[in-house]
């Protein structure tokens, strides 16, 4: 069989692996106050262009997501997403098993826009029984989104204008980051998502990592003690070391950019060619994952073959589902589906 389910599905980059070999029997201290961490720490803070950030290194996605909303909420307090936000369909509750509510709101293509969170926090306040209601404070976003799709520029500043203007921290999911900041048409940049944010991450685990993510923080409030939210939420991996290589390996000789590269331009190659054999998509996605609307019939078919996510029923006789590539995916499998498309 061959996986088209996520970007995960593989190890990782070779080049991830060989950092890790080379310095396999070295001694170092935990806990992610190694050489290794400083310098991949040091490093991205001039890929991202800023040296006031703080920078830590979690485990995965979930476990990132939580630390860092748990960080900023006070316990009466929740967080605005859309509602096909990963931390409000995809983590089991992880963010609300903390007691911090999930406050989604009707999403276009997997975004949400300043106008509706103004709009959130203004009835909040708004209501007379505000004080028994869940306080918006913080307003969660992913780029790519679930759907695939990016946030512009321009879009994110109007956001960050809003967030400012009604107190509210901004946090921006970047677990495939690699694949929005290398899709062709967008005009967001690494250092654009670090000026406009309050926290935001550099996905690792769907970008080459075996595993990580590395949280980039600038409002000082999320800064304070944050080491002790990791620790208390499980990811302050004693090995640290291992999670600050494999950033180091990433962010060197513009590796991160080419992965996701890669699994753009064979995502861009699948969506071509399937729009010319006459098949519609669910979602206009410029990144790593494609919707498809495929006749059920055809889905078995395929199926015999590959592996896909099924994303939702699209009528009685078709099914939407999603393709991803990654950093890993061979050209040749891209061909083989094609054909059989």
């Amino acid at each position: 069989m061959i996986m088209f389910q996520n970007d995960y599905v593989e190890g990782a980059h070779p080049a991830v692996l060989q950092k890790l070999i080379d310095t396999n029997m070295e001694q170092s201290v935990g806990y992610g106050e190694d050489p290794y961490c400083e310098e991949a720490r040091a490093r991205i803070r001039k890929v991202v262009g800023r040296e006031d950030v703080d920078i830590h290194f979690l485990v995965g996605g979930t476990q990132t997501n939580l630390t860092v909303i748990d960080a900023a909420l006070r316990p009466y307090q929740g967080a605005l997403c859309a509602q096909t936000g990963h931390i409000n369909v995809h983590e089991t509750g992880a963010v609300e098993a903390c007691g911090h509510k999930v406050l989604a709101l009707p999403g276009k293509d997997g975004k949400i826009t300043a106008a509706q969170v103004k709009e959130a926090h203004d009835s909040h306040w708004a209501d007379g029984a505000h004080e028994h209601m869940v306080q918006p404070k913080l307003v969660y976003i992913s780029h790519p989104t679930e759907l695939g799709t990016l946030y512009t520029k321009q879009e994110l500043t109007d956001l960050r204008k809003v967030c400012d203007e009604c107190g509210l921290y901004l946090f921006l999911d970047g677990a495939r980051l690699a694949y929005g900041l290398a899709a062709e048409g967008t005009d967001v940049t690494l250092s654009d998502i670090a000026a406009l944010t309050d926290a935001f991450y550099i996905g690792g685990t769907k970008v080459g990592a075996l595993f990580g993510e590395c949280v980039v923080i600038s409002h000082s409030a999320l800064k304070e003690d944050f080491r002790y939210l990791i620790k208390q939420k499980g990811g302050m991996l004693a090995k640290g070391r291992l999670l600050g290589l494999q950033f180091l390996a990433m962010f060197e000789n513009d590796l991160y950019m080419e992965m996701g590269r890669h699994a753009d331009r064979l995502a861009m190659k699948l969506k071509k060619e399937l729009q010319e054999k006459g098949y519609r998509f669910y979602m206009d996605s410029i990144t790593n994952q494609q919707f498809v609307i495929v006749e059920d019939t055809k889905l078995q078919e395929l199926e015999k073959e590959f592996l896909f996510n099924h994303e939702t029923r699209y009528d009685a006789d078709h099914t939407v589902i999603r393709i991803c590539t990654s950093w890993a995916t061979k050209e040749e499998h891209i061909e083989k589906l094609l054909a059989a498309f």
